[in-house]
């Protein structure tokens, strides 16, 4: 029987949530971390998810759900959290101060690369020439998303393209870590405290950073309310959902639906430009991707 056949429709049906969600946050972080009218980035990430894991927890308790952790609940939990939250999503936040919501989706696209290398790693497989081919046509897109940035020298955007790169290599490592190690809770309970252990990560680098208290416009809250409830709620909870019912690679496809999603709504809202070299890049990462996902050996 083929794959597709025996894959779980209610972690499809949460795929999709995240296919369509998670394309748009990449603009709504842009908007959120304006420098003219925005949080600082840390501060903006620590307030999302200490407000989404307050709405999940409540949610919890209204079902009567273990909210509760025990023994190396916590450790699991709060590693993982501090993977996603901090090294992922904070990053990522962060490096939207300089870059522009388009190429920041598509380097964070090159999550399934870094998942699949880790986990050929973990499980000491031998990679199928497919795979080995398609990893390495990912990282050349990557590479030619990142070159003109790193062309043009200038150190700030430099390490933007920096944290976007570790970025998806922290995502993928709490995604992995978390999938081989699921926790008797409920999918809220879950995504809650992923989000409030990783929110502690996120207010310690606000400390060390020195980030003002925030005084966001209109437009700012209007897009921290959007990655609260659509962003941190909803698809946050999905991706946990897809984790449990549906296999890494299949979960992984997200990373070539997003980009084209955000890159469109860069261009319509925010006028980003889409270059020669993003146009190439994107196609090679994305056929990196495919190739991934495709790859059986």
């Amino acid at each position: 029987m083929p794959e597709t056949r025996q894959l779980d429709r209610r972690g499809l049906a949460h795929l999709l949530v995240v296919y369509l969600a998670w394309g748009s946050t990449y603009l709504g972080i842009r908007l959120a971390v304006d420098p003219d009218g925005g949080f600082p980035p840390f501060t903006m990430a620590m307030l999302r998810v200490f407000a989404a894991a307050a709405i999940l927890f409540s949610w919890a308790k209204w079902r009567g759900e273990r909210i509760r952790l025990r023994g190396r609940e916590w450790l699991m939990l709060g590693g993982s959290g501090l993977l996603l939250w901090v090294g992922g999503n904070g990053l990522v936040t962060w490096a939207e101060l300089r870059a522009s919501s388009g190429l920041a989706a598509l380097l964070v696209a090159a999550m399934p690369l870094w998942g699949e290398s880790i986990t050929m790693v973990i499980d000491r497989k031998v990679p199928s020439r497919l795979l080995v081919g398609s990893i390495l046509l990912g990282f050349a897109g990557v590479a030619t998303l990142s070159w003109p940035v790193l062309r043009a020298g200038n150190r700030s955007d430099i390490a933007a393209i920096v944290g976007l790169l570790l970025a998806p290599l922290f995502w993928a490592m709490g995604s992995i870590w978390f999938q081989r190690n699921k926790p008797d809770l409920s999918v809220r309970v879950v995504s809650g405290w992923q989000q409030l252990l990783g929110g502690v990560g996120l207010a310690a680098m606000a400390l060390v950073r020195g980030e003002p208290w925030p005084q966001p416009d209109a437009a700012g809250w209007a897009a921290w309310g959007y990655l609260v409830i659509v962003g941190s709620v909803f698809a946050f909870t999905s991706y946990v959902i897809t984790l449990q019912r549906l296999p890494y690679r299949v979960v992984m496809t997200y990373a070539y639906v997003n980009p084209v999603i955000a890159v469109f709504l860069g261009w319509l809202i925010l006028h980003e430009s889409v270059t020669p070299w993003t146009m190439a890049g994107a196609v090679l990462v994305v056929a990196g991707v495919v190739g991934v996902f495709r790859n059986r050996g």
